[in-house]
C-alpha cells in the first residue's frame, strides 16, 4: 500500500480530528494533561530530559541513489538513512497513530511568499503539537494553486511520547550512549517522497527544524535563498536581515518596536524581495529580562484567557502558583516559547518585504576579540557567511571547560543539506545585484574572554544595530583590524565612548587579549582548511580568512 492510501485510510479513522479550530485544539491539549495553565494563561509543558533540546545524532536523511548527489554528505550534520529503514519507521508510525485514542491532523504551508509556499499536513497524535503547529506554520492561502509546490506537498507524522523497539532497529540507526543500546528516538525526512518522522522527540523545535531543513533543500533549485535569519522593516520599508545561531540574540534583536516584524527566524529571499517562512517565534526564555526585550515577555507572558493566549512556555521553571522563573536553568538552559506573531506590537501582517537593505551577521565570540561592530566588503561577507562562527561556552558540553570556537556553516549548519555553493553562490549573486551593506556585530564578551570580560550590554548592542540599519553607520570612517581584515568603525552614532568599538581598548592585559586574538585567527585557518580547501572556492574569499 502506497503512502498516501495509508495515510487516506488513517485520517479516515474515527479516532482523528482533522483541522480544528485553534481553541478546541487548545483545550484538547489541557484535557488530555499535555499542558498546564499558567497564572497568565500560556500553556506550560515539559519534555523528557532527551527532549530538551534537537537531537542532532538522530536527525537523518533518506539517501536515494537518484538524489544523493544533491546532500553534502561530508558534512557531519547529513547523517544518511537507508530507505527500507526510514519505510520501517512510517510503518511503525501508522501503526502507533492507528492505535492512538485521538490523533489530530493540521493542514499550513511553511512561506509567507505562495509563489513558493509549500503545503505541509501535520499528524500527531499530541494536541500541544497542533498548538505549536498553529502558532509557527501559515494558514494556507486560497491562491496556493500558484505555488511552484502546489502539487508537491509534504507530510510529517509527529509522535513525541512514544518510542521505536530498539531490538527492532538494531543495526539499523546509531547507538545512543545515553541509554548504552539502540536509539529509540528519529527525527527523519525524505525529501524525495516528501515524508517526515518526528519520533520519541517531544521537543517542539524537531518540527520546526525538520521544516526549516526541507524548505533549505527544495528552495535552491527554485532560485530562492533560505536564510537562517529574523527580519524586520522600517517605515521607510527599508528590509534588514539579522543571521545568527542560537544564543546570539536574532530573535531578541529584531524584537524592535519602531520596526516591523517580518519573523524571527526563517525567510527566503527570491528575485522579489523576503518573506518569512512561519506564522510564528520560538524564541529563548532563559533570563528574559522584561525590560531589556518588552516584546517577546509581553508575547509569552501577557495575561489572557488560556483559550485566547496560545503562547507555549515549554521547559521553563513554574511555581505552583503558575508563574515562572525564567532566571532557573536547573530543568535546562533552553527553556522556549513559541508564539504568533499577531502577539508582538509591530508587526508586518504579510510577513513579506523588499530587498535588503541591510545584512547583519550575529556571533556571540567569547574570546572577547572581535569587535562589537564591523564592516564586510562583499568577499569578506561571503566568508563569514560561510564560516557562521560563534562560541560553545565552557559547561555547556561535557570536556568544554573554556570557550571554544563553533562554525556552523550559513549560521545554520544542521538545517542545510546541500553543498556550500547552492547556498555561497546564491548570496553572491543576491549582494550583487541590490549592493547590500553587511554588518558583523558581535554579541559575545568584551574586555576580556568568557570567566573574565562581560557580555556586551544588550543596549549598546542595539544602538548598534540601529546605526547599521539606519545607513548612519556607512557614513563614519573605518579602520581595518589588521588581525581579522574587518573594518572597524572609529566612531558609531548612539555609542558615547568610542573606545569600546576597538576590543583591545577594553582588556587592562593587552598581551593575552593579542594571544587570545591570534588563537582565535588560527581556529578559523584551521577549520578553512578542514572544511573548504580544495572545494573550489573563490581564492578571493579564502584569502580573507583571519590572520597576517
Amino acid at each position: 500500500m502506497s503512502f498516501q492510501a495509508r495515510l487516506d485510510k488513517l485520517l479516515a479513522g474515527k479516532n482523528v480530528r482533522q483541522n480544528l479550530p485553534r481553541k478546541v485544539l487548545i483545550q484538547a491539549s489541557v484535557d488530555n494533561k499535555e499542558a498546564l495553565i499558567s497564572e497568565c494563561g500560556a500553556l506550560a509543558t515539559w519534555t523528557p530530559p532527551e527532549s530538551t533540546g534537537r537531537s542532532p545524532a538522530d536527525t537523518l536523511m533518506v539517501r536515494h541513489p537518484k538524489s544523493e548527489h544533491k546532500i553534502d554528505w561530508s558534512a557531519a550534520n547529513n547523517i544518511p538513512l537507508e530507505p527500507k529503514t526510514f519505510d520501517m519507521m512510517v510503518t511503525d508510525a501508522f501503526k502507533t497513530l492507528g492505535a492512538s485514542k485521538k490523533v489530530y491532523s493540521c493542514d499550513k504551508v511553511v512561506g509567507a511568499d505562495v509563489s513558493y509556499a509549500l503545503p505541509v499536513k501535520t499528524v500527531s497524535n499530541f494536541a500541544l503539537t497542533q498548538v505549536f503547529v498553529d502558532n509557527m506554520f501559515r494558514p494556507v492561502p486560497k491562491n496556493i494553486a500558484k505555488s511552484v509546490f502546489a502539487d508537491r506537498p509534504f507530510t510529517i507524522l509527529v509522535l513525541p511520547y512514544d518510542k521505536f523497539d530498539p531490538k527492532r532497529y538494531k543495526g539499523k540507526v546509531r547507538i545512543d550512549p545515553r541509554i548504552d543500546g539502540t536509539s529509540t528516538m528519529a527525527i527523519a525526512m525524505d525529501f524525495d517522497r516528501r515524508i517526515g518522522v518526528c519520533y520519541g522527540s517531544a521537543y517542539c523545535g524537531s518540527v520546526k527544524k525538520t521544516l526549516f531543513t526541507v524548505m533549505n533543500y527544495i528552495l535552491p533549485e527554485e532560485g530562492v535563498l533560505p536564510i537562517h535569519c529574523s527580519a524586520n522593516e522600517g517605515k521607510k520599508g527599508d528590509i534588514a536581515l539579522l543571521l545568527g545561531l542560537s544564543g546570539t540574540g536574532k530573535t531578541t534583536l529584531s524584537a524592535d518596536a519602531s520596526r516591523a516584524l517580518l519573523g524571527d527566524d526563517e525567510h527566503g529571499w527570491s528575485d522579489k524581495g523576503t518573506a518569512n517562512f512561519e506564522n510564528g517565534c520560538y524564541a529563548k526564555l532563559i533570563d528574559l529580562n522584561p525590560k531589556k526585550e518588552p516584546e517577546i515577555h509581553k508575547a509569552c507572558f501577557h495575561k489572557a484567557n488560556y483559550l485566547n493566549h496560545g503562547a507555549i512556555i515549554e521547559n521553563a521553571m513554574m511555581y505552583p502558583t503558575g508563574e515562572f522563573d525564567l532566571f532557573d536553568d536547573r530543568f535546562t538552559p533552553n527553556s522556549r516559547g513559541s508564539y504568533p506573531l499577531k502577539a508582538l506590537t509591530n508587526i508586518k501582517k504579510s510577513s513579506k518585504g523588499g530587498h535588503p537593505s541591510t545584512i547583519l551577521f550575529l556571533t556571540a565570540d567569547a574570546n572577547g576579540v572581535l569587535p562589537p561592530v564591523s564592516k564586510l566588503t562583499k568577499e569578506q561577507a561571503m566568508f563569514w557567511f560561510i564560516m557562521g562562527y560563534t562560541s560553545k561556552l565552557a559547561g555547556t558540553e561535557t570536556g568544554v571547560t573554556e570557550p571554544k570556537s563553533a562554525f556552523s556553516r550559513f549560521f545554520g549548519a544542521p538545517f542545510m543539506p546541500r553543498h556550500p555553493d547552492d547556498y555561497a553562490s546564491l548570496l553572491g549573486k543576491k549582494l550583487d545585484e541590490h549592493e547590500t551593506d553587511v554588518y558583523l556585530i558581535n554579541t559575545g564578551w568584551s574586555g576580556g574572554p568568557y570567566g573574565v570580560g562581560s557580555r556586551m550590554d544588550i543596549m549598546l548592542t542595539r544602538a548598534m544595530v540601529s546605526a547599521a540599519i539606519n545607513g548612519k553607520l556607512a557614513k563614519v570612517k573605518f579602520k581595518k583590524d589588521p588581525l581579522f581584515k574587518v573594518m572597524v568603525p572609529t566612531t558609531c552614532p548612539g555609542v558615547k565612548d568610542s573606545k569600546v568599538l576597538w576590543p583591545e581598548n577594553t582588556w587592562k592585559d593587552k598581551k593575552a587579549y593579542k594571544a587570545r586574538a591570534k588563537k582565535l585567527a588560527a581556529d578559523f585557518q584551521a577549520q578553512w582548511k578542514k572544511a573548504y580547501a580544495g572545494k573550489g572556492i573563490d581564492p578571493a574569499i579564502a584569502k580573507e580568512c583571519p590572520g597576517k
